[in-house]
C-alpha cells in the first residue's frame, strides 16, 4: 500500500495522540493538529521514531481559517490527504444550572464545529479527486447523554446529525468518498485532569475504562473499511442499544448514579488550570494516557468480535452445521440401535 497522508485533530494528547501513533507506526505521513506545542512536538518525535513522518501544526480547530491553513500545510508537505480524523474535543464538568453561556459556546466550537471545519477542509480537497476517507470520533454519549456533561453530550449528538446529513449528500452525488464515525467508551486519557471542572471532587471516566489504544485501533480499522459506524466496547453498545429500548429507565438510573460515577473520592482544586480556553500542554507533554491505568482495559472482546464479524459469523455457522450433523448422526444411530 502506498504511503498515506493522514490528518489527526486533537493529536497532542489523549486519544488523538494514540490515533496519530497508530497511523505513524504503520508508516503514514501524519499531520498533527492541536494547540499545545510541547505535546505536538513529542507526538511528532514518537511517530518518526516508529518509522512514520510527522508534521506538527499548532491549530485551534474552533478557527475555521486555521484549520484550512493546516490542511494546506499538510498537503504542501506530504501531498494529497487520504484520511482526515476529526478527534479534537473539550468539555466542562458541571450541572446545567452552573454552566455559563460562554462555556457552552466554547465547548460547541471545539467539539462540534471543529468537526465541521475539519470536514469542510477535507471535502474541499477530496471531492475533486473523488477519493478519501473522513473519520469522525464519536462517543456513546452521542446517543445516550449523561448528567454533568451537557455541553459535551450536546456537541457529540450534533456530530452524528451533521455526519448523517453529509452521508446522504455523498450518496446522492454518487461520491466515492468514505465517511464513518467511531463511537468511543470511557477512555484513560489526560482530559479528566485538564478539563474545566466545577465539581467538588476530581472527575473520572464512567467505568469500564479502556486504554486509548483500543479506540485508536478502531479508528485505524474504520479508516480502511467501509463501515457506517463502529462501536468500541460493550459499554458503548449497551448504552446506545439500551437508550433505544428504555430511555426513561436510563434517565432514572443515571439520575441516581451519574453524579457519583463521574467523580473520584479525591477533592479537586476549583482554581486549578484547565484547557477550555488555552492549552495545558503548551509547555508540558501530557502523553496519551491519564491517571486511570490501573483500572483500564487494553483489549475489548466486543470490538474484536465486531471488527471480525464476517469470519466470526462464518465460523459460528460452520460450527453450528457440524454440531447439527453430529446430533442428527447420533440420533439416527440411536434409532437404529
Amino acid at each position: 500500500m502506498a504511503t498515506q497522508t493522514v490528518v489527526v485533530t486533537g493529536a497532542s494528547a489523549g486519544l488523538g495522540r494514540a490515533i496519530a501513533n497508530e497511523f505513524g507506526k504503520r508508516g503514514a505521513n501524519v499531520a498533527l493538529l492541536a494547540r499545545g506545542q510541547q505535546g505536538l512536538d513529542a507526538a511528532a518525535a514518537e511517530i518518526e521514531s516508529a518509522g512514520g513522518k510527522a508534521l506538527p501544526v499548532p491549530t485551534d480547530v474552533a478557527d475555521a481559517q486555521a484549520v484550512e491553513a493546516a490542511a494546506e500545510a499538510a498537503e504542501e508537505k506530504f501531498g494529497p490527504i487520504d484520511i482526515w480524523v476529526n478527534n479534537a474535543m473539550t468539555s466542562v464538568f458541571a450541572p446545567v444550572k452552573e454552566m455559563k453561556p460562554e462555556e457552552y459556546k466554547r465547548t460547541t466550537e471545539v467539539t462540534y464545529l471543529g468537526v465541521v471545519y475539519g470536514t469542510l477542509a477535507a471535502l474541499k480537497r477530496m471531492l475533486p479527486r473523488d477519493r478519501g476517507t473522513i473519520v469522525q470520533v464519536g462517543s456513546a454519549l452521542a446517543y445516550r447523554s449523561i448528567p454533568l456533561q451537557s455541553a459535551y453530550c450536546g456537541a457529540k449528538h450534533a456530530i452524528v446529525g451533521f455526519t448523517d446529513s453529509l452521508r446522504c449528500e455523498l450518496i446522492h452525488d454518487r461520491s466515492h468518498l468514505r465517511l464513518t464515525i467511531v463511537h468511543m467508551p470511557a477512555l484513560n486519557t489526560a482530559q479528566f485532569g485538564w478539563v474545566k471542572n466545577k465539581l467538588d471532587k476530581k472527575p473520572q471516566p464512567v467505568p469500564p475504562i479502556f486504554e486509548p489504544e483500543v479506540g485508536a485501533r478502531a479508528v485505524y480499522w474504520a479508516a480502511h473499511h467501509n463501515r457506517r459506524e463502529v462501536y468500541v466496547g460493550g459499554s458503548t453498545v449497551g448504552a446506545i442499544v439500551g437508550n433505544k429500548i428504555a430511555p426513561a429507565t436510563l434517565d432514572r438510573y443515571l439520575g441516581r448514579t451519574g453524579y457519583e460515577s463521574q467523580q473520584t473520592s479525591e477533592p479537586d482544586d476549583p482554581s486549578r488550570p484547565d484547557n477550555l480556553w488555552a492549552p495545558l500542554d503548551a509547555r508540558q507533554d501530557r502523553g496519551a494516557h491519564g491517571a486511570f491505568t490501573n483500572r483500564a482495559h487494553s483489549r475489548s472482546i466486543q470490538l474484536w468480535a465486531d471488527l471480525h464479524r464476517l469470519p466470526l459469523s462464518v465460523g459460528i455457522g460452520i460450527a453450528a452445521g457440524v454440531g447439527a450433523s453430529l446430533f442428527l448422526a447420533a440420533r439416527n444411530n440411536h434409532a437404529k440401535g
